[in-house]
């Protein structure tokens, strides 16, 4: 009940080691964050190539592909992979459709 009260010089060495503490999370947060921006820019690195076509398969393995699309088409399916531009001309002219947003068709120099 009657505690002394402490004095300024504790109060203000007491409130040092709350702001160092404080100080040291936030340099750890700083660090983190680099740490995984850092990892982002490696991963944006080593990242493939987008391919220049692509081939949209079926649900089915069983049918015929679906699409033919332009390398980065925003359209393109899960089940997309990278072609050749042989790969993609041969699939327009075994009748697989072309995207109709990307217009892989218009790329290639193939006129229906």
């Amino acid at each position: 009940m009657n505690d002394p009260v402490p004095s300024r010089l504790t109060q203000l060495r007491f409130l040092e080691r709350v702001q160092l503490r404080d100080l040291e999370r936030t340099r750890r947060w700083i660090a983190d964050e680099e740490r995984r921006a850092a990892e982002r820019q490696r991963g944006l690195q080593a990242r493939p190539p987008t391919p220049d076509w692509l081939i949209e398969q079926s649900l089915s393995r069983h049918v015929a592909p679906v699409y033919v699309h332009v390398g980065g088409c925003h359209m393109a399916g899960k089940r997309s992979k990278g072609v050749t531009r042989e790969q993609a001309l041969r699939a327009l002219a075994d009748r697989v459709d072309p995207c109709p947003h990307c217009r892989p068709d218009s790329e290639l120099g193939v006129l229906e």
